[in-house]
């Protein structure tokens, strides 16, 4: 079944950095108790620790424009934004599987 697949770089201000877990934790919660939320993850930069990056995906097209239409995100589009140095930048695509694959190039023996 193939998902929506996001990956967004959150340029944050230096003094919402270290708070930044705390700033997303009501959205990220709500977005994860999404049904059509398959995974929804942040990570931070270690080359730049005003940086994070989060790894999303949704069901289906119709996941994706739920998430986007609901309350929680309307309300990040309000709460987020202050702490942001600069507009986060995106890779957005459907691809054609439901969960993460292996890679075979750094396999570990079983």
């Amino acid at each position: 079944m193939p998902v929506i697949f996001i990956t967004a770089k959150f340029r944050v201000l230096p003094q919402s950095a270290d708070q930044w877990p705390e700033i997303t934790a009501e959205f990220t919660r709500a977005t994860r108790a999404e049904p059509g939320c398959l995974w929804f993850d942040w990570s931070r930069s270690i080359d730049d620790p005003a940086e994070y990056v989060l790894v999303e995906a949704f069901r289906d097209g119709d996941a994706g424009a739920a998430h986007v239409q609901s309350d929680h995100f309307r309300k990040a589009q309000q709460t987020i934004p202050p702490h942001l140095a600069e507009t986060p930048r995106i890779v957005n695509a459907t691809l054609p599987q439901d969960d993460w694959s292996l890679l075979g190039e750094m396999a570990v023996p079983e």
